[in-house]
């Protein structure tokens, strides 16, 4: 390896980092952990529906209100703001050495993808490494474009997947009888169902892997083509125009970071809170809450990971 490859490849210099882009990438980590936590503890049905499995009463339903109004989509959504925003960083370093940044960027997102996919079929079906992978093939080409372009193609490819979930919602009563059993057995598992599920994942590895393989073939034919790709695609686009804007690097003003902070929460908090009533009033019923019912968090949570920065990026803490 040439010595100039070999100084590419080698880890960023402790002075060479930005701390607020570290901090940030800590924080979603975290956050997007206490929501995996009641992946991990209870069938994935209860993720997307809390009537699907336990109790749902008293302090049950005061940590799932908490976590949903607060954690929910918005940690993994900040943290797909700074995926994009590393794609930018990690090219303009990287060509600020070489002039040249395509080949290792695409080197990364294949090793991303080849980890991502050991992940996913052998230790959690939950995985989003496939997915940032994937983005990552694509949004390169855009890293370039100014931040107000970036915006407009994020946003547009975010409401994609709003679009495709909000017909799909709209047009249930024509859903083949079939497809509707189908649906409806994956957003209310019977008793049969989940302890199905329980017991495989209390199983040993092996048995775990025949189910596990399952969820991901599913999460990765359904969710990702539909939903995920473009969530995080826009989002990503989104993340790549605040690194342009110098906003993830906490040197705009307290006024700036203020207003960015409430204005996320002012809009999100109640948007994703009339998502929540929406959903109990209609019962959790598939038929108003998988899609339409969805879209208030959907929205509310990107909102909300604008704020969750701002909150974070306030004061001279990184100065």
């Amino acid at each position: 390896m040439r010595g100039g490859e070999c100084a590419l490849n080698s880890p960023v210099e402790a002075s060479d980092r930005i701390a607020s882009l570290d901090v940030l990438r800590g924080f979603a980590v975290l956050g997007i952990l206490v929501m995996n936590i009641q992946a991990f503890a209870m069938p994935m049905a209860a993720y997307f529906n809390p009537t699907a499995y336990g109790d749902l009463s008293g302090i049950n339903f005061f940590t799932w209100l908490v976590g949903y109004l607060f954690v929910d989509q918005k940690f993994l959504s900040m943290f797909s703001l700074l995926f994009g925003a590393g794609i930018c960083l990690f090219a303009d370093r990287v060509e600020a050495r070489s002039g040249r940044s395509a080949g290792l960027h695409y080197r990364r997102m294949f090793y991303l993808l080849l980890f991502g996919l050991v992940h996913a079929y052998f230790l959690w079906s939950g995985d989003i490494l496939v997915t940032y992978a994937l983005c990552g093939f694509v949004l390169f080409f855009l890293r370039n474009r100014s931040p107000r372009t970036l915006v407009v193609i994020g946003l547009a490819v975010f409401s994609v997947a709003s679009v495709i979930y909000t017909a799909i919602g709209m047009t249930t009563e024509f859903i083949p009888d079939k497809d509707v059993a189908e649906i409806a057995a994956v957003w209310a598992p019977d008793a049969a169902q989940i302890d199905a599920e329980l017991l495989a994942y209390r199983s040993e590895w092996f048995t775990q892997q025949v189910r596990r393989s399952a969820d991901t073939l599913e999460m990765h034919t359904a969710a990702l083509p539909i939903k995920l790709l473009w969530q995080s695609a826009g989002i990503m686009l989104m993340g790549m125009a605040l690194y342009r804007w110098h906003v993830l690097s906490a040197v705009r003003s307290d006024v700036f970071y203020r207003y960015l902070a409430l204005s996320g929460f002012g809009v999100g908090v109640p948007v994703v809170a009339v998502g929540a009533w929406w959903n109990f009033a209609a019962g959790w019923s598939w038929e108003r809450s998988m899609f339409l019912g969805s879209q208030f968090n959907y929205w509310g949570s990107l909102a909300m990971a604008f704020g969750y920065v701002g909150l974070a990026m306030m004061g001279s803490v990184f100065v």
